[in-house]
């Protein structure tokens, strides 16, 4: 991947309000894959003191966008149109680590799978798993 589509990459991850909100961060920029990490806080926590669904929710949403949208090239966007989100066990963790990557890149859909790790005690285990249809248009 060229450094100015990196570049692009990371304007949209850091131009998130919400996402910079929550304290994601983007961690690495590849061809059609990315990664973001997040030290969860207890504002990420629901009321039996797990993390969040809609933080899982939003780093799979966002990372797999961010996989997208290094897929479309420079004179393209993507926007999420859809996605579905397994929730495979409670997430309990020191930090999460989401990993999106591009399944089919299309001239009008990007199809992305994203995959969030719970990291704790130096181990990684998967807490949920999503599939996000992202819609290509003419950059912003």
């Amino acid at each position: 991947m060229d450094e100015l589509l990196k570049s692009q990459v990371r304007h949209i991850f850091d131009s998130a309000n919400f996402v910079h909100d929550l304290g994601i961060q983007l961690t690495r920029i590849e061809d059609e894959y990315c990664e973001s990490t997040l030290v969860p806080a207890e504002r990420h926590r629901q009321q039996h003191g797990l993390i969040h669904a809609g933080v899982l929710a939003t780093m799979a949403d966002h990372t797999s966008g961010c996989a997208a949208r290094g897929a479309v090239g420079l004179d393209y966007d993507v926007v999420s149109v859809e996605f579905k989100i397994n929730f495979l066990r409670p997430a309990v963790a020191d930090r999460l680590r989401c990993r999106g990557k591009v399944l089919r890149a299309g001239k009008m859909l990007v199809i992305c799978e994203a995959e969030v790790f719970a990291e704790k005690d130096a181990e990684e285990k998967l807490v949920s798993k999503a599939m996000v249809t992202l819609a290509v248009k003419r950059a912003f």
